[in-house]
This record gives C-alpha cells, structure tokens and sequence, in this order.
C-alpha cells in the first residue's frame, strides 16, 4: 500500500464524532507564529550522538526504535554528566552514557541478543521505563533485521532509497514490524507512520542535511503523532474534544491503542499541522511539515499546559 498518510488521516478527520478542529484557533495560532522567529531546534545538541559516518545512521534508528511510551508516574528519569532529563531526552541521554561508556550499541549482531538485564541497565534510572520487554524486543528486532537484510549497517538501507524520504519510510515500515504504524477507524486502515517519519528527519538532523541525511521530499513528510503535540494543539484550542472525550483525557483515564478516539487524536494532530503550516506558507512563512512539528513539540516541552495529554501504551509514540 502506498504511503499516504494525509490522505488517511483526512478520512478520519471528516468523519470524526469526538475530535474536532476549531479554524478560527488555527488562524490565531498561524499569526502568532507567523510574528515570531520560527527557528528550527537544532538537532545537533547534547545529549544526541552525531557524526558523519554510517555508524550515525544505526544511531538515529537505535534512538527512534526506543522512542515511544514515556509516560507515567513515578517519573523515569536518567542523570548522567550533571544533568537530569525525562522522557524522549531521558533516553537520548542514557544512549549517550551507553555509548560513551564503551556498549557496543550501534553493533546489529549485539543488538540482535540483547537481554532484558542489559537494556534494563543502559537505561537505568529513577523509576523504571515502561515497556521495557516491548522495547527489547524492537531492538533485536533492529539487530536482526539490519544483520538478515542490509548486512549489519542501517546505512545501506538508507542508500537503498536514494534521497527518498517517502521510500525509506516504506522500507522501513516493511522491513521492521516495530515501526509498522497503521490503525483502523471505520474499517478502513489509516496511515500514521510516527517512528517510521521521525527516524527520516533525525537522519536529516544527524547529517545536518547531507550525507545519508539528504532527501528530495522531506516536504512529503507529515507531522509525528504523538500525545505531546495534541496537548499542545488542544491548550491553543485548536483541537476540541467532545464532553466524553475530554472527561475521559482529564481525568488521565488511560485510552487503548486502537479506539477511535486515539485514531481521531492523532489523525486531527496531523492535519492541524498541515494545515497550519498551509497558513503559515500563506504568510511567507515556509516550513516543512516536520520543522514545524520539532518546533512545537520543544515550545511543549515543561510549558506549563492547563490540560494532560491523552494516554495510551503503545509501542508507536
């Protein structure tokens, strides 16, 4: 099946019963961007692990093959070097004390064996990560793939896809089931592709656009449906949840993976991006789809926002 990802997500959109966007919200939140400097974050920055050679490539997949499901208290949190971080940073980091430690963490054949005690380890910290046996087994997932298909190097992977943003999206949702991330809704399958479309603008962060990191259609990409970013849209007001919907949110009762209100969730996340981004072209303001997403998910990032996102165990976000 081809990748289209707004095009699904537009379906569920239309027919949505609990989420809905509010335009007149987007338009104000469009103007106040459009006033403001909208500067890409850096990807470039510590605690991430960068270089120019191949072994950065296994590292942006080793860091988005983990990337999912912080959430929940008590806290995980990792300190390493005098600084302490959560979530997604909580991981960059205990990569980084991984690596610099000596664990062979960009090593396929290693990954592939990975045990339960060693991941357990490499991301010690206060409080435990959730799904720690789902996070090992996307990466001897990761470790036995890249050894059985691209001889050990997710490099000759990329290569494979020659500047293809949208081809290596599908590579990998094809050639990795962790990053197989496609819902239903109404019957009909509806394209999400979170990891998968993330790991394609890390790649261009960790390469700084060059190298393995170069593509021709980054602009294809969508935004990466997460629960941070809907937060966010929905305290600009921008996405409305009906009285059930909301009660359900506010009250941090958990939603299952798969129940239309997460499809709508998410699939109104990525079209209030697009469109957003859409007014925001109108006005001069020219951004990809993804740049607009980083910049967004780090202006959320410890903003005191008046609602809690929405919460779902799941191995995709």
């Amino acid at each position: 099946m081809p990748i289209d990802v707004l095009g699904t997500t537009r379906v569920v959109v239309d027919a949505a019963r609990d989420v809905r966007l509010d335009q007149a919200a987007l338009l104000a939140l469009a103007v106040r961007l459009a006033a403001s400097s909208l500067r890409r974050p850096a990807w470039r920055t510590w605690p991430h692990w960068w270089d120019a050679s191949p072994a950065a490539a296994s590292y942006v997949l080793v860091l988005d093959a983990l990337n999912f499901s912080f959430w929940g208290e008590p806290r995980w949190r990792v300190s390493y070097q005098g600084v302490t971080h959560d979530g997604y940073w909580g991981l960059a980091l205990a990569l980084r004390r991984a690596l610099d430690a000596g664990w062979p963490l960009l090593d396929a054949r290693r990954l592939a064996t990975i045990s339960e005690h060693e991941l357990a380890h490499i991301l010690r910290g206060e409080g435990e990560p959730p799904l720690l046996r789902e996070r090992v087994a996307c990466l001897r997932e990761v470790g036995a793939t890249l050894v059985a298909e691209f001889d050990g190097s997710f490099a000759r992977a990329v290569e494979q896809c020659q500047r293809g943003a949208l081809r290596l999206v599908e590579l990998v949702a094809r050639h990795f089931r962790s990053f197989r991330d496609v819902a239903e809704y109404d019957g009909r399958p509806v394209q999400l592709y979170k990891r998968a479309q993330i790991l394609v603008s890390d790649l261009f962060g960790a390469y700084d656009g060059g190298g393995l990191g170069a593509f021709d259609d980054l602009g294809a990409l969508t935004a990466f449906a997460d629960y941070k970013l809907p937060q966010a849209l929905r305290a600009e007001g921008v996405l409305v949840y009906s009285p059930a919907l909301a009660d359900q949110v506010d009250r941090r009762r958990e939603i299952a993976a798969g129940h239309p209100w997460e499809v709508e969730i998410r699939a109104a996340t990525i079209w209030a991006v697009e469109l957003l981004r859409r007014r925001l072209a109108e006005r001069g303001r020219a951004l990809h789809a993804f740049e607009l997403d980083w910049l967004l998910w780090s202006a959320a990032q410890g903003a005191p926002l008046a609602q809690p996102y929405h919460r779902t165990r799941t191995i995709f976000y």
